[in-house]
């Protein structure tokens, strides 16, 4: 079975299915029957049995959150969100262009959390940022100029089709 990845576990949920299981044994109802009518593998059942019997019902609940707990509380999210609204040039970079690396290097100054580059992508997307390029044009771009080049020169320029009924260059057939 196991937890699909990206699926959160509800643990309210899982309490409560442990708890329905306790009441279950408790009546004296055999822990295949018990495994059955809760929805779970029958050692699941055996190992809440015996946890019951060292330590009741409060041995059941709920564990708490799952994973790692985060090194960056939600004031640290807020003191980066600040820092990446101010912009790379406040860290004394000479463009406005946020890299990973820049990134890591501002989560390391406003929160002292050293996070490798590859990680501080995560902590962006935490905060409703998304990976976006520049647009790679020059600044003294004339577009009215690109639009009439297009509209004459290239059209005198561009290759046009053979007509039908011309030979290939690169006949299939040997004569």
């Amino acid at each position: 079975m196991g937890n699909p990845r990206g699926v959160r576990r509800n643990f309210e949920r899982l309490e409560q299915r442990r708890l329905l299981a306790a009441g279950l044994l408790r009546q004296g109802i055999p822990q295949a029957e018990v495994a059955r009518q809760v929805g779970v593998h029958r050692q699941s059942v055996s190992r809440w049995a015996e946890q019951l019997a060292e330590g009741g019902r409060k041995a059941l609940k709920k564990a708490g959150r799952a994973g790692r707990k985060p090194r960056l509380s939600p004031a640290d999210l807020r003191r980066i969100e600040r820092g990446l609204q101010s912009g790379p040039e406040a860290l004394g970079y000479e463009t406005n262009l946020w890299t990973a690396w820049r990134v890591a290097h501002l989560i390391e100054e406003e929160c002292g959390v050293r996070y490798d580059p590859s990680q501080a992508w995560r902590i962006l997307r935490k905060l409703g940022w998304s990976c976006q390029r520049p647009v790679g044009r020059a600044l003294e771009r004339d577009e009215a100029k690109i639009r009439e080049w297009k509209e004459k020169r290239w059209v005198e320029i561009k290759k046009k089709p053979k007509k039908k009924g011309e030979p290939s260059s690169s006949p299939t057939k040997v004569d």
